[in-house]
């Protein structure tokens, strides 16, 4: 039996930036701090909300180690460690390890791409190099590879590889992979929650938790505890906000939700820029309808 690695809502934690451009780390250690107040069951750090394609590998080094010693063992920290190199995602894995992380989300190879053997390959050399338990990330909209039901039953086999965060948005293949893998399932999509958890899965990766830490974890909590109406209600709520927060590409969306809050996430690094002026304000009434107070 695979052990799981969390329960609940994980948040894909943002990286914020000084006015320079270089990490704000006494920020990020207050996010860290807000998040397990607020009910995060584990933090995701150096994911694609974290914007760890534009880092260096110092930088991703450097928020792995910061954000396990801040958190000191409160929750699961899972470092992204992913990459379409898979000399240099064996690198990250090694180096995220070394670094006292607790687990590895691992995207599939993008731009280069392979077949679904290569990713059996890729995946499988990854978790040859390591002890950690991996969360393999299915997002083909992002990388233009999708891990088919085989694939996943084939990497399954794997002791190490434990779970699939799944963002394909596929609910047919979301429970496919529940009935013929015994891979614990993570939604990568904040308007799947409710449905993937119906399907067995364990919780939520999310990007609506660096602002709603508290309600992503209720979502889960009132459906683990048989409150299914008031798991399915806050979902649906809290919709509209979700919709908007992915009006434009991650984390374009939440990092400027965050600084309109107060919350001094900082810049994007480019390519990723300010949000257009319509979607802005769109984004600007779900936040308000939804309660929240902008600075």
């Amino acid at each position: 039996m695979k052990k799981t690695i969390f329960t609940g809502s994980a948040v894909a934690i943002v990286t914020p930036m000084n006015e320079d451009g270089s990490i704000n780390y006494d920020n990020f250690a207050d996010r860290i701090e807000e998040q397990i107040a607020g009910g995060t069951d584990a933090i995701v750090v150096c994911g694609t909300t974290g914007e760890s394609a534009a880092m260096t590998d110092e930088e991703h080094k450097e928020c792995i180690r910061f954000c396990v010693e801040k958190v000191a063992k409160r929750v699961p920290v899972i470092a992204g460690a992913g990459s379409n190199d898979t000399a240099y995602a064996i690198q990250l894995s090694k180096e995220a390890e070394a670094l006292g992380a607790d687990a590895l989300l691992l995207v599939t190879p993008y731009y280069n791409k392979t077949s679904q053997r290569g990713l059996v390959a890729h995946f499988s050399a990854i978790a040859d190099s390591v002890s950690l338990p991996i969360i393999l990330y299915n997002v083909p909209s992002r990388t233009g590879v999708n891990i088919s039901v085989e694939t996943y039953k084939e990497l399954a086999k794997k002791d190490n590889i434990v779970a699939a965060k799944e963002a394909s948005g596929n609910i047919s293949a979301v429970a496919k992979i529940a009935a013929e893998t015994d891979l614990d399932i993570y939604s990568g999509n904040d308007d799947m929650i409710v449905p993937t958890l119906s399907l067995g899965g364990k919780g939520v990766i999310s990007v609506v938790a660096n602002i709603l830490p508290k309600e992503t974890h209720n979502i889960c909590e009132y459906y683990f505890n048989g409150e299914v109406d008031k798991s399915r209600d806050l979902q649906l709520k809290m919709l509209d906000l979700i919709n908007n927060l992915f009006i434009e590409v991650n984390p374009v969306p939440i990092k400027t939700a965050m600084n309109l809050l107060g919350f001094n996430a900082g810049n994007l690094r480019m390519p990723l820029v300010d949000m257009d002026s319509a979607n802005l304000e769109k984004l600007k009434k779900s936040m308000t309808d939804f309660g929240m107070k902008l600075a």
